[in-house]
C-alpha cells in the first residue's frame, strides 16, 4: 500500500465578517492509495462554492436549516470526482460520481456507510462535469423549482432578478425568457450588464453600483414588477416592495448582501412590509434541500427539461471555475463580494 500526498481545505474557526486564512487553511497530509473496505477512493475533480456555505460557518449553538460545520474538519459541498479505487461492487474504477459531501481535498476516502451519498454521473450528452454543480445541480434546481412553483409565471409578465449573473439568477432569466416574460436584472459591473443583455437577451439590466434601486426600478420597470426573484435582500428588496404590482410574487432565495455583517443591528431593516398586505403579495422562502428529499418528481422534471434545453443549444450558462484547491478562499471571497462572474466552482484535479 502506497500513500498519496493530499492537500485539503480545513475549516479552523468561525469567521467574523468575510472568511480569512485563519478560518480556512490549506493542510497537507497523506492518504492511502487503496479504498477503505467496502468503500471508495475518489480523486476529486470539482467542488462547488455556494453562498450558503457562509451560513454554515457559525457557532454550532445557532440553529438553522443546515448544521454548522465542525471546526478542524475538511470543508465539503456538492462535487464531482473519479473513482480511482473501489472495494464496493456498485462502483468501478473510472466511474464519475457526484455527491453533496464531496470534500475540498485532492483525494477522498469514502467508507461503506458514506456510499449512500454518492451517485454515478452517466452524462449521455457529454456536458461539462461542472454543469452537475450548476445548471444541472443544486443551483439549477433552485432556479427551476422556485421560478415555476413559487413564481407561477405568466407570459407577458415582468420579472426582476437580483444577482442576475450568478449561478441561480442567470438560469432564472433564461427560463423567464423561454416562457415569454419581460426580464430585468440587477448586477454589479458593466461587464455583467453587457453579457446579460447581449448574450442572455435580458430586456433591461442595471449596475447597482451606479444607480439606486428606487431610481433603477422607476427607470427600467415603469409597468411594475410581477415577480421579484430576491437573491440579495437589503435595500433592493425594500425598493422592490414599492415597485411590485398587486398580486405579485416575491421568491425569497437568499440575502447575500447581509451574510457578512456580523452584528444583526447593522443589517438592513425592511420597514415597508405593510405593502405585502396592501398589494396582496405572495412572499415565499424555500430550502432546496427539502425538494431533493420530498419531491423526486420535480427533480426528475427539472433534470429532463434543462438537459433538453442545453442539448438543443437554447441555453448559455456562464461559469467561473477557480483553478487549484489553494485558491478556494480567494474564490469564496469573490463569490461573497460579487466579484465572481457566473457559477463558481473549484477545479481540484483533471
Amino acid at each position: 500500500m502506497s500513500l498519496l500526498e493530499n492537500n485539503s481545505v480545513v475549516y479552523k474557526e468561525v469567521p467574523v465578517g468575510l472568511p480569512t486564512e485563519e478560518n480556512l487553511e490549506i493542510v497537507t497530509s497523506k492518504v492511502s492509495s487503496s479504498a477503505p473496505e467496502g468503500g471508495l477512493l475518489i480523486q476529486v475533480l470539482y467542488v462547488s462554492l455556494d453562498p450558503y456555505l457562509r451560513g454554515r460557518m457559525r457557532d454550532p449553538s445557532i440553529k438553522s436549516y443546515t448544521p454548522a460545520f465542525s471546526t478542524n474538519e475538511i470543508l465539503y459541498n456538492f462535487g464531482v470526482g473519479r473513482v480511482i479505487d473501489s472495494s464496493a461492487p456498485e462502483f468501478a474504477k473510472g466511474d464519475i460520481v457526484k455527491s453533496s459531501i464531496t470534500q475540498f481535498t485532492m483525494y477522498q476516502a469514502v467508507p461503506n456507510e458514506g456510499l449512500k451519498f454518492f451517485n454515478k454521473v452517466e452524462n449521455p450528452n457529454r456536458f461539462p462535469l461542472t454543469y452537475y454543480l450548476g445548471v444541472l445541480g443544486m443551483p439549477g434546481l433552485t432556479a427551476y423549482y422556485s421560478f415555476y412553483k413559487i413564481g407561477e409565471p405568466k407570459k407577458g409578465e415582468t420579472i426582476l432578478i437580483s444577482a442576475a449573473s450568478g449561478a441561480v439568477g442567470q438560469l432564472v432569466g433564461r427560463l423567464a425568457k423561454h416562457e415569454g416574460l419581460r426580464v430585468v436584472g440587477s448586477v454589479g459591473s458593466d461587464e455583467k450588464v453587457k453579457y446579460l443583455k447581449d448574450e442572455l437577451k435580458f430586456d433591461e439590466v442595471w449596475n447597482y453600483k451606479e444607480i439606486s434601486p428606487v431610481e433603477a426600478i422607476a427607470k427600467h420597470i415603469p409597468e411594475g414588477i410581477d415577480i421579484y426573484f430576491d437573491n440579495v435582500g437589503g435595500e433592493l428588496l425594500a425598493a422592490a416592495l414599492v415597485g411590485m404590482n398587486n398580486y405579485g410574487r416575491i421568491i425569497a432565495c437568499g440575502q447575500i448582501s447581509q451574510y457578512n455583517i456580523p452584528n444583526p443591528e447593522d443589517r438592513y431593516g425592511i420597514k415597508n412590509t405593510m405593502l405585502i398586505v396592501t398589494k396582496r403579495l405572495k412572499v415565499q422562502g424555500f430550502i432546496i434541500l427539502d425538494i431533493y428529499d420530498k419531491d423526486a418528481e420535480t427533480v426528475t422534471e427539472f433534470e429532463e427539461a434543462v438537459s433538453k434545453l442545453l442539448k438543443d443549444g437554447g441555453f448559455i450558462y456562464k461559469e467561473d471555475v477557480i483553478d487549484g484547491i489553494e485558491n478556494t478562499l480567494d474564490g469564496f471571497i469573490a463569490l461573497l463580494t460579487g466579484k465572481n462572474f457566473g457559477k463558481v466552482s473549484v477545479k481540484v484535479s483533471t
